[in-house]
């Protein structure tokens, strides 16, 4: 778990790209600090697991199925992405609650400076939408923001200038890809809602009746 509140930007140092997978090391300072083998780092919001570290930068590998279902697959050598380390028992909750499982990408269409605030508008699929709430809250590459305004096409985030310092989220171009995570509770009371379970099967049947002097 993690709590979308970014702890530094961690620059790419090298990829080994297999056919659908890769091995990527990321250059960082501050999330060394008590790194160990296993933890969970998320990387532009996507939980991924320490293979191996050394004093500058840590490796990770990413399956085929992150590498298809995130913007991971875009990055280069020099790439810049956010970084958050596991969530703590006993942490303040600043953000919200991020699992680092994504449910998709979309793509900035347009950013607007208003007085110290930066509007970033983003597109993204109408499966995604449907969890996006007005005043809600969303991770878009693994910052904790919240939804100012959302239509059935695409949604706005305001950015305040630290948000603007501290992450890349502004640092990029209109059209590029960013990873999205709505909030979980939707989702969970969604399932909740549609499940539908299995008809009771009745434990008389003719052996129960049998047994029981009925035949």
């Amino acid at each position: 778990m993690f709590t979308g509140l970014v702890e530094e930007i961690g620059t790419i140092k090298s990829i080994l790209k297999g056919s659908k997978s890769a091995k990527i090391t990321i250059k960082a300072e501050k999330i060394l600090a008590d790194v160990k083998l296993g933890d969970s780092i998320s990387t532009n919001g996507v939980c991924l697991t320490v293979t191996a570290f050394d004093n500058d930068s840590f490796t990770v590998d990413v399956m085929p199925e992150t590498i298809r279902n995130s913007n991971l697959k875009n990055l280069k050598q020099g790439s810049r992405v956010n970084l958050e380390r596991a969530l703590r028992l006993g942490d303040r909750l600043g953000g919200h609650i991020v699992s680092g499982h994504i449910d998709g990408t979309g793509n900035i269409k347009s950013f607007q400076v208003e007085e110290n605030a930066t509007w970033v508008e983003i597109s993204t699929s109408r499966e995604i939408l449907r969890y996006i709430v007005k005043k809600g809250s969303i991770a878009i590459d693994g910052i904790s923001l919240t939804v100012a305004d959302v239509s059935d096409k695409r949604f706005k985030v305001s950015i305040i200038p630290m948000t603007k310092d501290d992450t890349t989220l502004l640092r990029k171009k209109v059209g590029e890809e960013v990873n999205l995570e709505c909030d979980m509770i939707g989702k969970y009371i969604e399932r909740l809602i549609t499940f539908k379970e299995e008809p009771a099967k009745s434990s008389i049947d003719e052996k129960f009746l049998r047994d029981n002097g009925f035949m």
